[in-house]
């Protein structure tokens, strides 16, 4: 009778533990989803500010200086290697507003 006891704890411990499996591997797929939407939102974010930056002749430089943020910064948007932070992001998104273009 003990064994038996033993087994079926186990089996609903493994049962358990497949729904925690299953509850993290939908969370993930949300999470990922969430992500790559963040992305592709923040990539066209940052193509409308090199068109505004291209089409008013501001260098990266003075656009880093009209956003307070560092120019190395501003490269790194445009280059890929980075995504720019919420006060980044909220301040790109002004300067658009601010110039009639939607951001």
């Amino acid at each position: 009778m003990k064994n038996v006891c033993i087994y079926k704890k186990m089996n609903d411990h493994d049962n358990f533990l497949a729904t925690i499996m299953e509850e993290i591997k939908s969370m993930k797929k949300f999470e990922n989803k969430s992500c790559l939407l963040y992305n592709a939102n923040m990539d066209e974010l940052i193509e409308k500010l090199e068109i505004y930056r291209l089409e008013n002749r501001v260098g990266q430089k003075q656009l880093a200086d009209m956003l307070h943020v560092h120019f190395s910064t501003v490269n790194r948007w445009f280059n890929g290697v980075s995504k720019p932070n919420k006060i980044q992001t909220y301040h790109i998104k002004k300067l658009l507003e601010d110039h009639n273009i939607e951001g």
